[in-house]
């Protein structure tokens, strides 16, 4: 068995989702980055936002390594869901941005600090407050695999695009036809599971 680094391996499982979820936005126009596909409202470029507030104050702010930049959808009195969707004069590029320098810094604290350093969640309650460095990668970790899975979803539902990026769509070849019988076989095995055949 090989051994690897810890730090490379989490660094690793994080860029790669960081990369997905960036690739999601690629190719698409502005409306279709920014428009809510869910009920909840649910958007491409909100959850770039979304993860880069996450970034900062999980692997900055926790740390005692503020960022500087200003996340107004954030402060105390913010609106409910700030985080999640762009204002219409928060522009792609600013948002895209925001994310890359987020990883920059989120970067910063992780070479910087052994994975067992202790820090204190600002937003949580006080008696479950302390994290080691290594919990909070694994969080952020999991929360942008968590939201680029979410975009795999909106992107698919936009144009059809689907997978990891752009070498790699994680799922079987198949041209429209194949794809829509696919569909009304798992259709019919949910009727015929639920009893609505």
């Amino acid at each position: 068995m090989t051994t690897t680094d810890p730090k490379a391996d989490l660094h690793f499982y994080l860029q790669s989702a960081r990369d997905a979820l960036l690739w999601k936005l690629e190719g698409l126009r502005e409306y279709d980055a920014r428009r809510p596909l869910t009920p909840t409202g649910t958007n491409l470029l909100g959850l770039v936002k979304h993860v880069a507030s996450v970034e900062l104050g999980y692997l900055g702010d926790t740390f005692g390594r503020p960022s500087g930049e200003a996340l107004p959808w954030v402060e105390e009195g913010a609106e409910d869901n700030a985080d999640m969707w762009p204002t219409a004069d928060e522009s792609r590029e600013q948002i895209v941005g925001l994310y890359r320098r987020a990883w920059a810094h989120a970067d910063a604290t992780i070479d910087a600090l052994p994975l067992d350093t202790v820090g204190t969640v600002p937003w949580w309650p006080a008696e479950r407050a302390e994290v080691t460095l290594h919990h909070a990668v694994v969080r952020v970790i999991a929360d942008t695999h968590r939201h680029a899975g979410h975009a795999d979803i909106v992107r698919e539902l936009i144009d059809g695009t689907v997978g990891m990026n752009e070498g790699n769509g994680s799922v079987p070849a198949g041209d429209t036809a194949w794809w829509e019988k696919h569909r009304d076989r798992v259709e019919r095995a949910a009727r015929d599971a639920g009893g609505d055949a």
